[in-house]
């Protein structure tokens, strides 16, 4: 194995929370390294992102009614103080990701334009060309980056291991770089893996985020927190492609709607039955395909020619697969769109662990709750993710690293059959037969392959979602539909003897 010493923090992952922390910590006069396994802009959700990024930046909008949204999405599960400290950065978020150069929406005065999304209260998302705010504003951080001395990237590294110390504190991480295993030591790890839409067969992320930085974290002692809320779209465009494209919700925030094959709404005749929270409207679509009536978004009205300015992406991605959206509805299922769950941390991106930080979708810091209000993810991406570096630039570092074990790989086709499961067991609806179906494929596929990371992070989920027995958010359960009276948590840890024995 080859080995090198970092003297500084350690990012692991490049979108928009990895890349926001890499840059505050040089800001801070550290060296930063980033290991990500794509060239920058590659295989990170930031960049896919549509709709914008949800804040207060008009004069009827407030933080405090943003965080009162955030939390009446979130079904009970949102922290309050967590939801706060992210809206109330909403707007220094916004201006400082424009003055690095992310082109925002602007109108005649120079005020940010924004859009409204289901289950906000009042317009506040900040778009981009329409539909092209990720991409956007990544590409402006990873300008930032590429200028910055201070950041090394290496943009040919996946991570295998966390390192830890004798006191289990984490002092670096194992990545395979070149087909070599490297180890580095350093200050601090900052995870910024991204979410967990990979292993799912209908997914709307890319298909290299299977959740392994949830489930390395878990095997170094971290505390994961809510892993079986997933958050699933109800308009992904149904055109046989893996990923699936995105149809995002701002089409309905300017009233197309959701229809079956003959024509009849799906969630009911009102104007705004379409913007309910995105559980409601999933479950809708969903319903309305195992019914065999179909489900569709209909914009010839509401959009209509503009689409091809107004929505280009979208109007693209149709397009390209034959389907004209200005004369036709857009066929569109609910897949797999943003983990909730995930490794728990707070604000500054601390985790349980020492020397260990998780920022974006793969952390958990109590902003989303049981369902994520619609644009808030890149916020507290880059939001949490500046806090992150900060607070990652002052650790100074631990003892020897132990020897790690290496999880195996998951072969391809052992891949193919656990998204499948995903969907069918772990997606839009659950139950318990289904549940203990696909742990026990789990069960299977890891004595048959060993314990890899992915089957980790699939078991976190498929577990914490059978002992649910509840419907509420993201999770629902067709043999437990009501929500309990009191809002529970979560909370799992692997302890190290129980990780030492998956690995052997």
């Amino acid at each position: 194995m080859n080995r090198t010493r970092h003297d500084g923090p350690l990012i692991v992952g490049a979108g928009l929370a990895g890349l926001s922390a890499a840059l505050e910590a040089a800001k801070a006069g550290v060296k930063v390294l980033v290991v990500t396994p794509e060239p920058l802009l590659n295989a990170c959700s930031s960049a896919w992102a549509q709709g914008g990024m949800a804040a207060a930046l008009t004069a009827q909008d407030s933080a405090e009614r943003h965080a009162k949204d955030t939390e009446a999405a979130g079904a009970g599960l949102v922290e309050p103080s967590a939801a706060r400290a992210l809206t109330g950065a909403g707007r220094e978020t916004v201006e400082w990701l424009a003055a690095l150069g992310a082109p925002f929406d602007r109108d005649a005065d120079g005020g940010f334009v924004v859009s409204l999304e289901a289950a906000h209260s009042v317009p506040r998302v900040a778009r981009v060309g329409g539909d092209g705010a990720g991409r956007a504003i990544l590409s402006a951080v990873v300008a930032a980056v590429r200028a910055e001395k201070r950041i090394e990237v290496w943009d040919d590294a996946r991570l295998k291991g966390l390192l830890r110390d004798a006191d289990g504190r984490v002092v670096g991480a194992v990545v395979v770089r070149g087909g070599r295993l490297v180890e580095i030591t350093a200050t601090a790890v900052v995870l910024a893996t991204g979410g967990a839409g990979g292993l799912f067969a209908a997914t709307t992320t890319p298909a290299a985020l299977k959740g392994e930085g949830m489930a390395l974290a878990a095997r170094a002692g971290a505390e994961i927190l809510d892993p079986e809320f997933v958050q699933f779209h109800p308009t992904a465009i149904d055109a046989g492609l893996d990923p699936a494209p995105l149809a995002t919700e701002a089409l309905r925030g300017e009233g197309a709607r959701l229809i079956d094959g003959e024509g009849r709404f799906l969630l009911g005749d009102e104007s705004d039955a379409d913007l309910k929270p995105r559980d409601v409207v999933a479950r809708a679509v969903h319903a309305a395909r195992a019914e065999g009536r179909g489900a569709f978004l209909d914009a010839r009205t509401a959009i209509g020619e503009a689409f091809p300015h107004e929505f280009p992406a979208v109007f693209a991605a149709c397009m390209r697969r034959g389907l004209d959206p200005r004369v036709s509805p857009i066929p569109v299922m609910a897949a797999c769109h943003y983990h909730m769950g995930g490794i728990a941390a707070d604000a500054d991106g601390r985790t349980t662990v020492p020397g260990l930080y998780a920022v974006g979708e793969c952390a958990a810091t109590g902003v989303h709750g049981a369902n994520r209000l619609a644009s808030n993810s890149l916020l507290e991406a880059a939001a949490f993710g500046r806090r992150a570096g900060v607070a990652a630039a002052l650790e100074t570092g631990g003892g020897r690293p132990a020897p790690v074990e290496i999880a195996p790989d998951l072969p391809n086709a052992a891949m193919a059959e656990l998204r499948t499961a995903m969907t069918a067991h772990a997606g839009v609806v659950r139950d318990a037969e289904g549940l203990s179906a696909l742990i026990a494929l789990i069960d299977r596929l890891e004595g048959q392959h060993g314990p890899a990371a992915v089957l980790l992070a699939a078991r976190l989920i498929a577990q914490a979602a059978l002992d649910r027995r509840e419907s509420r958010g993201g999770h629902y359960r067709s043999d437990y539909p009501q929500t309990a009276a009191r809002a529970d948590h979560t909370r799992v840890r692997i302890t190290r003897r129980a990780a030492l024995e998956a690995a052997e």
